[in-house]
């Protein structure tokens, strides 16, 4: 679930970026790669998490490190923001909310498909299809495996859950089953 804070963060990032006409695409990837960075390291982690390093030595140290990265300098001002104000542990969440502003405003519909086993690319494409004409919007779809499943497919789509697995359909069966008692 995105925060208020994590929302109003992604909000003002992809302002900026649709008003200077960067790619969404490849913002969240550079933010991505510095988030590994932070993640990857408990040493990093823990200065920029500390009250006792001061913002100035956090934006000197993150500075230098992505310097290699080559990001943009809207992404570096961006990360220099997140550790000023003390939430560069959240931004993971703030990529993720970034990401799902950006496709809501370009109009594309994010959806959760688990399946009980890895899907093939043509039994991908068919979901893809499939839900975006359900939803009249071109959907963008998460694939995840759930082995609980047994068989068949789930996807969320917002609020909306189509179960297409064994498992609900067995559920289902018990519901009718006990009602007819």
């Amino acid at each position: 679930m995105i925060s208020v804070v994590t929302a109003r963060y992604a909000r003002a990032l992809a302002d900026v970026v649709e008003e200077s006409g960067l790619d969404p695409v490849q913002i969240a990837a550079q933010l991505r790669e510095i988030d590994a960075l932070v993640q990857g390291s408990p040493e990093l982690r823990n200065a920029l998490a500390s009250p006792a390093v001061t913002p100035t030595r956090k934006r000197a140290v993150m500075g230098k490190l992505i310097v290699p990265m080559q990001c943009s300098l809207q992404v570096r001002n961006f990360v220099f923001v997140v550790i000023d104000h003390r939430r560069i542990m959240e931004l993971q969440s703030i990529i993720e909310a970034f990401e799902a502003i950006i496709d809501e405003r370009l109009g594309f519909l994010r959806a959760d498909v688990a399946s009980a086993s890895a899907l093939t690319p043509a039994q991908q494409a068919a979901l893809e299809t499939q839900l975006s004409r359900l939803a009249g919007k071109k959907a963008k779809l998460r694939f995840t495996t759930d082995a609980a499943l047994v068989g068949g497919v789930v996807a969320r789509v917002g609020s909306t859950v189509y179960d297409g697995s064994v498992r609900g359909q067995l559920e289902r069966l018990r519901v009718k089953l006990g009602s007819a008692v």
